[in-house]
């Protein structure tokens, strides 16, 4: 039995995989459009190729020198090895193969979007969706096809090779092993987010000050030499930088649970060999990319009247509901009746009780965030009617909107770790971020939809197409501009969960008992991580604003020396524009990664764990705020500036887009832009990746 289940979790993993070629295989035959359409996506392939080779040339020198590192301190300590290296850097690939497997995809199926929104909407719909699948399966396959072929190894290497038990020594290694592939996951990550949302961000932001703004031409308008470079952004930032994110997120999730499914106790009655709560969340990821897979097949209308965001919500909730029900089958088939970690007694009901309240805390971040972000709710309105007054209190609405916007699901996260412990100890949480990410494949589709069909909606503008179509794809816009939102959402709620179940990870590992916070040294360290997210968001969005500031005097140059740009007489230089993002993200994307990366290693090793512990609580309970607030304020003054080119009603007249009302949008969304593009989404990397580095060093530091 043990070994049927440890070779069906990569196998699954692999259905994942051929389902993505088969998607991705359709989607590439789909046509094309016109040699101009055909010639604009081009533009932006090869944009968005270019900055991501620039990236990885990088990355690679980080990754080689950390690599080298870990492998020197895996010679240090009984429990690790120098293989983690390896694991390292496996998990550093797999990241950013995940995000070139999105990013590869969305240029193709952003023109062939533009080309089936010429049709009709369901068919635009049919395309974008498609290509989001295959972002989404090709992160989920990765994920637990890697985990699970490496624990396969690490296992057999490090347990069965010496005759060790899963309790001992022997299994702390092997799952010590393969937290190098977490880490390689995360720093990646970080990396690419940072970097993609900075490129984005950047281009957006010059986009749209001089050419809505100062200019007053549309936002994709290819007289605007900064249009390319924003495409290419929403590739970068929004898909490949997305798509890394979600796949150490994935990684990381199911990784905290193991580390804690190693010290669990179990009574009489277990058939796989005492590997039951370790192997649990990878084989609840395996069979979630099953239920992904149908939930997908679930997104559909039937005409242009259909509803987009209702069969968004119809294959989300259906993949949720299915992967619930049939945890509870998983649960019963691989857990005894009683468990214990800690001294904590649970049961196998306690554990279902667990996954089902991280699916609920999943589903109603969710809800509360699409409330928050959605055009035509009261958080948005609120912004709109206050645009009319200007800027300034457009941005004083979105400010106050972000910050109302962590209320609800903070409650709902406090509620949502205390019952999941109630039901199941810390055992309990950990599973519970399991059952939260268990459909990341779907997740993940609904999010890279939306970038795929802001391009679209790009190529069709900058290709002079009949207004209906761009009509469809901004109806695609919108609705994910929304599900970008609630994504973000859902991933700062998982990154909430997996913390603490990674903070008593580290507690056990460290060998502490507790931390007391009464302590002075303690208290600095908690100080100190309370304050780390707002230095990284300083620092993330300066650098977005300097960027931005090269771009917008580089765009403002070619319209004043370039003759004939706004006559079509002459070609705007785009890849000047493609070549500032890509060097100013490349640049500014290393302070805030290495900060990340350092600073619990200097506080461990100078401090000991219990002053890391005190960093870890101060980074999570200031990292989860800030996502939220950045997040939900940016969403919705995206969706504030949008609710214009629709038309909305202020005080009994209609307002649209080009009037005043307007262009004060323009400027709160250009605000938001790095709060909800760059900063915002790294928050939970960040968190994450400071917790699993203070893991890996936690042998060292006891």
């Amino acid at each position: 039995m043990e070994s049927k289940v440890l070779y069906l979790i990569p196998a699954l993993g692999i259905l994942g995989l051929v389902v993505m070629a088969i998607k991705s295989s359709w989607v590439s035959r789909q046509s094309a459009g016109d040699e101009n359409m055909v010639q604009l996506s081009t533009y932006i392939a090869e944009g968005a190729m270019a900055f991501l080779k620039a990236e990885w040339k990088v990355l690679a020198v980080f990754a080689a020198i950390a690599a080298a590192v870990l492998g020197w301190s895996g010679t240090l300590v009984e429990t690790s090895s120098p293989v983690i290296a390896l694991s390292f850097l496996i998990g550093a690939v797999f990241s950013a193969t995940a995000g070139y497997f999105g990013m590869n995809i969305a240029t193709k199926a952003n023109v062939r979007t533009t080309q089936a929104a010429r049709t009709s909407l369901k068919s635009a719909l049919k395309v974008a969706f498609t290509g989001g699948t295959v972002m989404g399966l090709g992160v989920a396959g990765l994920a637990v096809l890697g985990l699970g072929s490496l624990f396969i190894i690490f296992y057999n290497i490090y347990v069965v090779s010496t005759g060790g038990t899963v309790n001992g020594m022997a299994m702390e290694k092997a799952i010590e092993v393969l937290a190098g592939f977490s880490l390689g996951a995360e720093s990646i990550a970080l990396f690419a987010r940072v970097g993609g949302g900075i490129y984005t961000k950047a281009a957006d932001v010059g986009a749209d000050l001089v050419g809505k703004v100062e200019a007053g031409i549309p936002e994709d308008d290819v007289r605007n030499p900064a249009t390319i470079a924003d495409n290419v952004g929403d590739n970068v930032g929004d898909v490949a930088g997305m798509g890394a994110d979600l796949f150490g997120s994935y990684v990381a999730t199911i990784l905290a649970t193991m580390v804690l499914g190693r010290e669990v106790i179990m009574a009489a009655g277990d058939n796989f060999g005492g590997l039951s709560p370790i192997l649990l969340p990878m084989v609840i990821a395996g069979v979630g990319i099953i239920f992904s897979i149908i939930g997908c097949a679930l997104v559909r209308i039937s005409d242009d009247n259909g509803n987009v965001q209702k069969a968004l919500n119809l294959g989300n909730w259906s993949s949720v509901i299915l992967t619930t029900v049939a945890c509870y089958f998983i649960v019963k088939w691989m857990l005894p009746e009683s468990l214990t970690l800690r001294g904590h007694e649970f049961t196998s009901n306690g554990v279902f009780y667990a996954i089902l309240v991280g699916s609920i805390v999943g589903a109603l971040m969710s809800i509360v965030t699409e409330y928050y972000t959605a055009m035509g709710k009261r958080p948005v309105l609120s912004i709109v009617r206050q645009s009319d007054t200007g800027a300034a209190t457009n941005i004083i609405g979105g400010l106050s909107v972000g910050m109302e916007s962590t209320f609800v699901p903070t409650l709902i996260l406090a509620s949502g770790i205390y019952l999941s412990y109630y039901f199941a100890g810390l055992y309990g949480v950990a599973i519970a971020a399991a059952g939260m990410m268990a459909t990341t494949a779907m997740q993940l589709a609904i999010d890279a939809f939306g970038p795929i069909a802001d391009n679209a909606g790009g190529i069709a503008e900058m290709s002079g197409l009949p207004k209906e179509v761009r009509s469809r794809t901004d109806i695609l816009d919108a609705v994910g501009n929304t599900t970008a939102a609630t994504g973000k959402g859902f991933a700062i709620a998982s990154a909430a969960l997996t913390a603490l179940a990674l903070f008593a990870a580290f507690v056990g590992l460290a060998g502490i008992k507790s931390i007391d916070i009464y302590k002075a040294e303690v208290l600095a360290g908690l100080l100190v991580g309370g304050m780390i997210p707002f230095i990284f968001s300083s620092l993330a969005i300066a650098a977005v604003g300097r960027a931005a500031m090269a771009m917008v005097q580089e765009v403002r140059r070619q319209f004043r020396e370039i003759p004939g740009i706004m006559e079509y007489k002459a070609k705007p230089e785009y890849d000047k524009c493609v070549a500032i993002s890509t060097q100013a993200s490349i640049k500014e994307m290393m302070l805030p990664g290495a900060i990340a990366l350092v600073t619990p290693i200097i506080v461990g090793f100078a401090f000991g764990p219990e002053v890391l512990g005190g960093l870890l609580a101060g980074v999570t309970v200031s990292g989860v705020l800030m996502g939220m607030f950045q997040n939900n304020a940016g969403g919705a003054w995206d969706n504030a500036k949008k609710s214009f080119e629709a038309g909305v009603e202020i005080n009994g007249k209609m307002e649209y887009k080009g009037s005043d009302a307007h262009k004060a949008s323009v400027t709160g969304d250009t605000v938001g832009d790095p709060f909800k593009d760059t900063s915002g989404p790294s928050m939970n990397i960040l968190i994450k990746l400071m917790s699993i580095v203070a893991l890996i060093i936690a042998p060292h530091i006891k």
